[in-house]
């Protein structure tokens, strides 16, 4: 049974998503305010959470930083009642996996969990572990895919799952370039129009992670007018 923690202060909304997430066999615990949610996750690591940014004593931006700074690595979406874009790509950049805006569907909102299970489920069946090895290694860094472990010059590298998924994919097919509705429909399972920037948002905080040098990337190099792909030549 998969955990999920809802932390959001309105409490027709956290009964609306409970009913529909225990449809889907779901055990939900939820909290209403930001610095219960953060005990909350720390304590229960929770296979999913989902953090509405608006919420009292603590925002959901501050909650998702804390929640990463704890190394607590459950997926995460936002939702938020804003429309301004910086929020969502500030909230990826935190080390959220996805996010919603309200009003959202029910129907979307399950796609969008139905997808991250999916992923957690699916991710050594698919062209994202499509490798038979288990430790990937490209010089100094090593990517250990079943202890979902980096190294970088002997460091451990602290990746949110969407990254560490990312770079599996990525250093797994070196060469292969991914454009970003590819990289986005096999790393978050589904294919809107208009969520390209996820993929970049998180290309850029997972280069910040392992690149030496942010202005001339050594693993994760851009293809020109396509997207992504691993250094071929390392």
């Amino acid at each position: 049974m998969k955990k999920v923690l809802i932390i959001e202060d309105d409490i027709e909304i956290i009964h609306l998503l409970e009913i529909h997430l225990k449809d889907l066999g779901c055990e939900v615990s939820f909290a209403t305010r930001g610095g219960d949610g953060l005990h909350k996750a720390i304590e229960e690591v929770p296979d999913l959470i989902i953090l509405d940014i608006m919420l009292p004593e603590m925002d959901g931006l501050e909650v998702c930083q804390k929640i990463r700074a704890n190394k607590i690595k459950s997926p995460i979406i936002m939702l938020t009642a804003r429309s301004e874009e910086i929020d969502k790509v500030l909230g990826l950049e935190l080390g959220a996996d996805d996010y919603l805006t309200k009003p959202f569907s029910v129907r979307e909102f399950i796609a969008r969990v139905k997808a991250i299970f999916r992923r957690q489920k699916m991710i050594s069946k698919t062209e994202l572990n499509n490798s038979t090895q288990n430790i990937i290694k490209f010089g100094n860094l090593s990517v250990n895919i079943e202890m979902r472990k980096v190294v970088l010059n002997d460091t451990k590298i602290e990746l949110s799952p969407k990254e560490f998924e990312l770079l599996v994919l990525l250093a797994s097919n070196p060469g292969k370039s991914y454009d970003r509705a590819k990289l986005l429909n096999l790393i978050w399972g589904y294919d809107f129009e208009g969520y390209e920037h996820t993929v970049n948002s998180h290309i850029n905080r997972l280069r910040s992670k392992i690149e030496p040098d942010m202005s001339k990337p050594k693993f994760i190099l851009t293809t020109w007018g396509v997207g992504y792909k691993f250094n071929e030549e390392l």
